[in-house]
């Protein structure tokens, strides 16, 4: 920061430097707190004595998950002596060492990388008195500190008379145990990661997309082999075999319409990112896809009254082919299993139909036993840090969305993903 400027920039490694040239007392207040000045305070700890640095942090596992602090920087203050105070909710920062001292906006390094840039202004620049106030006003040890560097009598006594501002407690060996099992177990995500998440969140969504319980064209039943004994068939055979298609190809009662429309939708929406990747919506087209899949819930609904209405009479017609086919060959060459259930070795066409009827009872299903509940189902997900950090993501977007120029984005991409420290600390 220029030397006189009222406004400026601070970084971490200007914060170090200037707690390194402290001679008298150091105080720290703040969101959280990084390395660096955490070391330099520590180093300062060891030149001047501990008690003579003041930290007040909101010492809490969600200031850190923002990257307002790391919880090893803290941990760094605390072996080297230093008392740690926790202030909950404070987002105003200032730094003081002597009789410099700045007043900064802390970077959040979820949200974005500290800056290193000069021409961004983060910091204003304290007068002696704005000094001596926010001392007097932060902690008791800070007031303290403030009071003894007081040069006359009357300015020690209006130091004394200022009220605290700022409420905190020391934190304890439990507290900073608690945060950091806590950090430990659940561990910050990288904050690299998680902004370069945010540079795709507002482009692109993943949507899974499917339909269940309208496909009663594909159920099929197995004929039981009593039936199966009795011969082939070449007039049903396109459907029947072993097993037969309850409801014909081509039936109005069959979902492939609605599964064309589907597909369709998915195809114009909803590209892939290749088979590993799923399937994306561009969030500005989002609307349109919700008006079209509104539009198929219509259709879905028309199809499942309709089946609903005729599906019974299409079961009791597929069954009424099966026993008029074979009825013939009952009454020809009675099976044992018939010859066993009746008197006589000539089966009359009441008795093989009604065996016939018997032995398809165990198979074939009723109506309301296929009607299942017809359902779009979609689910819309956000960009994920494991997506993103396949190499083949952001090719898979400019090859789904080629009329976009992804440029920008993927810039702000690759600058969001910049790190200038170890994992987890932006």
């Amino acid at each position: 920061m220029s030397p006189g400027a009222l406004f400026g920039h601070l970084s971490s490694q200007d914060m170090a430097e200037i707690i390194g040239a402290a001679k008298h007392s150091v105080c720290y207040a703040g969101p959280g707190i990084q390395a660096k000045p955490a070391q330099a305070m520590a180093e300062a700890a060891a030149r001047l004595g501990a008690e003579m640095l003041t930290v007040c942090l909101d010492f809490d596992e969600r200031a850190m998950r923002m990257g307002y602090g790391d919880i090893g920087a803290v941990k760094l203050l605390r072996d080297a002596g230093i008392s740690v105070r926790s202030t909950p909710g404070l987002r105003t920062a200032l730094v003081i060492a002597d009789d410099v001292g700045f007043i900064f906006t802390p970077t959040a390094l979820y949200l974005e990388p500290e800056s290193t840039s000069g021409a961004a202004l983060n910091a204003i620049r304290m007068s002696s008195a704005q000094i001596e106030e926010a001392l007097a006003r932060l902690s008791p040890a800070a007031k303290a500190i403030a009071v003894a560097q007081a040069k006359t009598s009357e300015e020690k006594r209006r130091i004394q008379a200022l009220p605290l501002d700022v409420g905190s407690q020391e934190v304890s060996d439990v507290q900073f145990s608690k945060v950091a099992t806590t950090l430990k177990e659940v561990p910050p995500v990288r904050f690299d990661l998680a902004r370069q998440v945010r540079v795709f969140e507002p482009y692109l969504q993943y949507v899974e997309l499917s339909l269940t319980g309208a496909a009663i064209q594909r159920h099929r039943l197995a004929l039981p082999p009593s039936i199966q004994k009795l011969g082939g068939s070449k007039d049903l055979e396109n459907r029947l075999r072993t097993t037969f298609e309850l409801i014909e190809k081509g039936s109005k009662l069959s979902s492939k319409p609605l599964e064309d429309a589907l597909n369709d939708i998915r195809k114009n929406f909803t590209p892939s990112l290749a088979k590993d990747h799923g399937r994306v919506v561009l969030k500005s087209a989002k609307p349109l896809l919700v008006e079209r899949l509104a539009a198929f819930r219509a259709k879905l609904e028309e199809h499942q009254q309709a089946v609903a209405a005729e599906l019974q009479t299409h079961l009791d017609e597929s069954r009424k082919q099966i026993v008029d086919y074979y009825l013939p060959r009952v009454i020809q060459a009675p099976p044992d299993a018939l010859l066993g259930q009746i008197f006589g070795e000539k089966p009359s066409e009441d008795s093989a139909r009604r065996w016939l009827d018997f032995e398809l009872n165990r198979v074939f299903p009723r109506a309301e036993a296929l009607i299942q509940e017809m359902k779009l189902n979609e689910r819309f997900k956000d960009v994920t840090f494991e997506t993103l950090n396949r190499p083949d993501f952001l090719e898979s977007v400019k090859a789904a969305f080629p009329s976009i120029d992804w440029d920008k984005a993927y810039d702000e991409f690759r600058a969001a993903g910049e790190r200038g420290g170890k994992k987890g600390t932006g």
